[in-house]
C-alpha cells in the first residue's frame, strides 16, 4: 500500500484541475499549493534518510506499479492542457484568472510533464523514451532530452554545463544562460551524432528537426483550433513549465564542482556533486529528483530505488521550498553559500 504513495504527484493536476473548474481566486490554487502549501507540510513532515534493502530493491524493480504512476501523467497533462484550451476559448475570463491558469497548467507541463519525462528519458526502452519525449512537447522543450542526456550527464558540475549553476549567480541569470545554452548545446550534440554516423543534416535521424517541426506543428493546430488566445496560452504555459524545470536545475548543482586532476581533466562525477533533499513531500511529489546524487551516479536506476548517500551535500530544506528560496537572492545565497564546499569555490 505505501507503493501508492507517488499517487501524490498526481495532486497537482488535481489541483490544477479543480482552478480550472472554479475559476477566480481558484485560478491560483495550483501556485498556492505548489509553492505554500507544500513547503509548510516539507516543515512539518520528517526527514527520511532510509534507503530500501537489496530485497526491497529487487521487489520493486519487478512491480510494474511503478512504471504505470509514470505513463499515468502522459493523458493527465494531455488532458487537463486540452480542458484548459476548450474553457479558454469557450469561456470569457478575467486577466487575473487568465494568468492563474497560464501557471497552474505551467506548473503541471514542469512537475508531471518534464520531470517525469525526464525520468522516462533515462529508461531502457524505445517505448518509454517516446513517451518522455511527448511530455516534453507541450513545453516546447524536446531538446531538453539530447542535452541532459548526452550533455548534461557529461559536464555536470563543470563550467562546460548549461545546467550548473555557479556560485553566487542568481537564478534569474540562470534562467536566461541556462536556457539559450542548452538550446545551443543540444544542436551541437546534435550535428556530433549525425557526423559521428556520417548523416546529413536532414537525415530522418535528426532529432532536433524533428523537434522542431512537431513543436511547431502543435503551435500551428493550438493556433487553428482555439484561435489566438489560446496560442498565447500554450506559449505562456510552456515557458511557464521550463522556467519551472530550470529553477530546479539552479538548485540542483548551485554552487558545486568537480575539481580538475593533474591530467587537467574534470575529476569523474561523484555524489558530492549534487545537492540532495530527503524532506517526504519533495521526494514524493517529484518522484525522488530529489536524491539526486544517486541518479547521476548511476543515470539508468529507477527513481523507486534511489538511494540517500552520507557523502551527499543535503538541502535545509526539500526542494519545492528550496525553489521559493532562490526566488530571493539575497536569501538563497545566505541559507546555500556557507554550504558550498570551500574547495569548490573558484573565481
Amino acid at each position: 500500500m505505501k507503493d501508492l504513495k507517488y499517487l501524490a504527484a498526481l495532486t497537482i493536476p488535481l489541483v490544477a484541475f479543480t482552478g480550472l473548474y472554479y475559476k477566480g481566486v481558484f485560478s491560483f490554487l495550483t501556485p498556492v499549493y505548489a509553492f505554500v502549501i507544500i513547503p509548510v507540510l516539507e516543515l512539518i513532515f520528517p526527514i527520511d534518510n532510509s534507503n530500501v534493502t537489496d530485497v526491497e530493491s529487487k521487489n520493486r524493480l519487478k512491480n510494474r506499479l511503478f512504471d504505470w504512476l509514470l505513463y499515468l501523467n502522459l493523458p493527465i497533462v494531455y488532458g487537463l492542457l486540452i480542458y484548459a484550451l476548450m474553457i479558454i476559448k469557450q469561456t470569457p475570463l478575467e486577466t487575473y484568472e487568465f494568468v492563474g491558469l497560464i501557471i497552474s497548467i505551467g506548473i503541471v507541463l514542469g512537475v508531471n510533464g518534464i520531470n517525469v519525462a525526464h525520468e522516462l528519458g533515462h529508461r531502457q526502452t524505445t517505448n518509454e523514451r517516446f513517451l518522455g519525449k511527448l511530455l516534453l512537447l507541450p513545453s516546447l522543450y524536446m531538446h531538453f532530452y539530447i542535452e541532459h542526456n548526452y550533455g548534461h550527464h557529461l559536464h555536470a558540475a563543470t563550467k562546460e554545463d548549461p545546467a550548473t549553476s555557479r556560485y553566487n549567480q542568481t537564478v534569474y541569470s540562470f534562467w536566461i544562460t541556462s536556457i539559450f545554452r542548452q538550446y545551443v548545446s543540444a544542436w551541437k550534440i546534435q550535428k556530433k551524432l549525425l557526423k559521428n554516423n556520417k548523416l546529413s543534416f536532414l537525415s530522418l535521424k535528426n532529432d532536433m528537426l524533428w523537434y522542431v517541426c512537431l513543436q511547431t506543428m502543435y503551435l500551428l493546430i493550438v493556433s487553428l483550433v482555439f484561435g489566438y488566445l489560446g496560442l498565447l496560452f500554450a506559449l505562456s504555459s510552456a515557458i511557464t513549465g521550463f522556467i519551472l524545470l530550470e529553477t530546479v536545475n539552479y538548485i540542483e548543482h548551485y554552487g558545486l564542482l568537480r575539481l580538475k586532476t593533474e591530467s587537467g581533466r574534470y575529476e569523474r562525477v561523484k555524489k558530492i556533486h549534487s545537492w540532495n533533499s530527503n524532506h517526504v513531500i519533495g521526494r514524493i511529489v517529484l518522484y525522488e529528483l530529489t536524491r539526486h546524487s544517486d541518479h547521476h551516479y548511476k543515470t539508468s536506476k529507477k527513481y523507486q530505488i534511489l538511494d540517500c548517500h552520507d557523502e551527499s551535500p543535503q538541502m535545509p530544506y526539500g526542494y519545492p521550498t528550496s525553489m521559493v528560496l532562490a526566488m530571493v537572492p539575497p536569501i538563497w545565497f545566505r541559507v546555500m553559500n556557507k554550504r558550498v564546499p570551500r574547495e569548490m569555490i573558484v573565481d
